[in-house]
Formats: structure tokens, sequence, C-alpha cells
């Protein structure tokens, strides 16, 4: 490799990837700019009326767009110092799948409408505006949902068995005359009032299986908050580890809040971004 196009690699480098650099900020917002526009032009074409008027400018101005994101993401490939890295990573995916449904909908029509995953790629605005603590704050959530993931599953499998038995006594109680023609048919009822949702196409006619209603209802509202409860009390957990984990480089003291920038302990300054984090042992 030459000395120009390593040069060239690193301008690359530091401009699509980097927002440090003032090239680097325009080029990130101009990106998010466009994507949003994409988003516009995707919406508008779904409109029957719009699409029949204005059918042929919506599908160059996308195939324009698809064009200019297919040179971004072969360019950040080009400058990437390990290209197969980022080609993997979750924005690597998401630019790869940004542009591949139009492409795709020349031989499989109708799947532009999953170009919508172009969306994900405004999460790069928080890189750009420096809101890496909202970043923070999503993590703590992430985490606090996979923690929980297992109590809720259990939750969910309670549920599962609660409908299946409150389905197989309506279907018992009101069968087929009163439209309850099968057990997954009654099941469906079941989810349905359970959750509070309540479409009424389904009714119950007798006054047991209108009592057998009410109970489901009251159970629902009971139980509706149990996973929001399981979630809320991991994510006062996950912020009481963050906080721990937030320490102060001057007096080696904890305790803060993730949005803190100065020690509550002796007032100096706490560092940016990941700095602030201490790892558990270090």
């Amino acid at each position: 490799m030459n000395k120009s196009q390593s040069r060239l690699q690193h301008y690359l480098y530091t401009t699509i990837f980097g927002t440090e650099t003032r090239h680097g900020k325009v080029f990130d917002l101009a990106l998010i700019v466009m994507i949003l526009a994409s988003m516009v032009v995707l919406m508008l074409e779904s409109i029957a009326s719009f699409h029949a008027q204005w059918s042929q400018w919506l599908y160059w101005i996308e195939w324009g767009f698809t064009g200019i994101f297919t040179i971004e993401y072969l360019l950040r490939l080009y400058c990437s110092p390990r290209p197969s890295a980022y080609a993997r990573s979750f924005y690597g995916v998401v630019d790869l799948l940004a542009i591949l449904p139009t492409y795709i909908a020349v031989f499989v029509p109708g799947t532009t409408y999953m170009m919508v995953v172009r969306l994900l790629r405004v999460l790069r605005i928080f890189r750009v505006l420096r809101l890496m603590r909202f970043l923070e704050d999503s993590n703590i959530l992430m985490r606090s949902m996979i923690m929980s993931s297992r109590k809720v599953l259990i939750f969910f499998s309670t549920v599962m068995i609660l409908v299946t038995v409150f389905g197989a006594l309506m279907y018992v109680i009101e069968g087929p005359e009163n439209g309850f023609t099968s057990i997954p048919y009654a099941i469906y009822w079941a989810i349905v009032t359970l959750t509070t949702v309540g479409y009424g196409d389904l009714i119950p006619q007798t006054d047991i299986g209108k009592a057998l209603a009410s109970f489901t209802m009251l159970m629902g509202y009971s139980i509706i908050a149990v996973p929001t409860g399981i979630i809320t009390a991991e994510i006062g957990q996950q912020m009481s580890l963050h906080r721990q984990l937030v320490k102060c480089p001057n007096c080696s003291k904890g305790g803060h809040e993730s949005d803190a920038d100065f020690c509550k302990h002796c007032g100096s300054e706490l560092p940016e971004g990941d700095k602030r984090v201490v790892q558990p042992g270090l």
C-alpha cells in the first residue's frame, strides 16, 4: 500500500467512522438526513394515490438513495482497519440490510418495504451529537431485560397455561352454538380477554360464561403489571450497580448517577464516556 493510499484511507476513516472532526460530523448528519428522507419516500410510495402519480420519480429517487448508501458501505469496508469485523458488527449488518432490499426487489417485488431497517442507522445520532449517556441508559435497559428474561419467560409460561385452561373451560361452557367453535378459538378469546384488549368479536352468552369472562378480566388486571414489576426491579438493580461502577478518579468513591458531571463526594469533575465506568475488580 503506497503512502497516498494510506492517507486517503485514514482521511476516509476519520470522516466516515469518526465524529471528532468537522467533516466527520457533517458526514454523519448528512447521512442521517438522507436516511430520514429515504424513509419519507418509502412511506409516500405506500400511499396508493401518491404512488400512482409519482411512481416513476419515487423509483429513481429510491435507487439514488440506494446508490449513495451502497457507495458509503463500500467505502466503510475500504477504509476500515478490519473490514470483516465491521461487516459482522451491528452497524455493519444494518448498513448491509439497508441496501439489500432494493436489489432483491428487482427479483422479488414487494421487498422494498423491508428498507424500514434503515431507521436503525439513525442510532448513529447518539454518537454524532455526543449523547453517549443516552446509550449508557439504553445499555442499562437492555441488560435489565436480559437479566429478567428468565423470570418473564416463567411468567409468560404461566399465562399460557391460564389462557389454555380458561379457553378450554369457555369452550365447554359456551360450545359451538355460541361461537366458541373450537378450543384454539376459545383460547384466542381468553388471550384477548386476559390482556384486557377485548375485541368483542367473541362474546359469552350464558351466565356461567359471563362469570368466567368477568373473572378472566379481573385476573388480567391483576397480572398485567407483573412483567413490568419484574423488569422495573431489575432496572433498579442495574442502575444501582452502574452507580457503583462510576467512580471518581480523585477520591475513588462510587455511587454516581450516569449523567453526573462532578463527584458528589469531593466535587472533582468526572471523566466522559466509557472512561467514567470502572469495571469490577479493577
